[in-house]
């Protein structure tokens, strides 16, 4: 209530009394009800789809220099009547332009990608920080209570077609990707088997080489050390074990009786004349 212009108390709801003949005048603020700002829109049930479009609002350019539509509301109540009737002209029409200047700064920071998909929420909450703070500092005596983006999409059709092939792309390519991946999982495991079957397999056979080698150079000196200490008789044993082992099975008798030279007279017919001549002429190059 005004007395001579000049506020004298704040009531609640109920009976109260004022002086006549405007001395004292009543200033009725609903500080309870929760207040809305469209913008981009305006809800009208005469129209088919209930609300028409105020497309020089709702356009704005996004970070990465695309353009969309952005329509959302805010909700608002007042917190301090008497700032509310008297520290601002008109603070509704102030709040309607803070809320379009927040959300356009916002939007012009975001891409596209996410002003129409997934960053819905994060520039609700920004805006809804944004214009907080400023409401604060200008003190018009309103609080902002919620932002809420109807819809967000491209100007035209053509650009909402191209947007959709763009995501359906990006779906494809995350399936692709996420096939690749379970393929990847499925046979990393089995070719990892196979590389430590192959790689023990190489590493036995390597040693197994080695223990060979190793063997016969044990052999070799053993042998030699024999033949240091009885060169005849090595050079014989190693002539006959070579007689042994080139005719397997074959029974031969040793004739030295012309001057010590050794002929290999076989006791039984060779089924294989050809190859025993073979061998013996072998066994022969090999004792001389």
């Amino acid at each position: 209530m005004t007395t001579f212009g000049r506020v004298t108390s704040v009531t609640d709801a109920g009976v109260h009394f004022k002086l006549p003949l405007g001395i004292q005048k009543a200033h009725k603020v609903d500080v309870n009800v929760f207040q809305r700002i469209e913008l981009g829109y305006r809800t009208d049930a005469r129209a088919p789809e209930g609300y028409t479009l105020v497309t020089s609002e709702s356009t704005m350019i996004t970070g990465d220099y695309n353009i969309v539509n952005v329509e959302f509301f805010v909700e608002f109540k007042v917190s301090d009547p008497v700032k509310y009737l008297f520290a601002s002209y008109e603070p509704v029409s102030v709040l309607r332009n803070l809320v379009q200047s927040q959300v356009r700064n916002v939007v012009g920071s975001t891409s596209v990608d996410a002003v129409l998909t997934t960053g819905k929420e994060a520039i609700q909450m920004q805006v809804k920080e944004l214009i907080s703070g400023v409401l604060e500092k200008y003190d018009i005596g309103l609080m902002l209570t919620d932002v809420k983006i109807q819809d967000s999409e491209p100007p035209t059709d053509e650009v909402t077609a191209a947007f959709k092939a763009v995501e359906t792309a990006k779906q494809n390519a995350e399936t692709v990707i996420n096939e690749a991946k379970a393929y990847q999982n499925a046979e990393l495991p089995a070719a990892n088997a196979r590389a430590d079957s192959l790689r023990q397999n190489a590493e036995y056979l390597m040693q197994k080489r080695i223990n060979e080698a190793i063997e016969k150079v044990a052999m070799f000196e053993a042998m030699y050390s024999e033949y240091e200490l009885d060169p005849e008789i090595t050079r014989s044993r190693m002539y006959y074990e070579a007689i042994t082992e080139i005719l397997p099975g074959v029974k031969l008798y040793i004739d030295m009786s012309e001057g010590g030279v050794q002929k290999l007279l076989p006791l039984e017919n060779f089924s294989d004349t050809e190859t025993v001549t073979q061998y013996y002429g072998a066994a022969e190059g090999g004792a001389q």
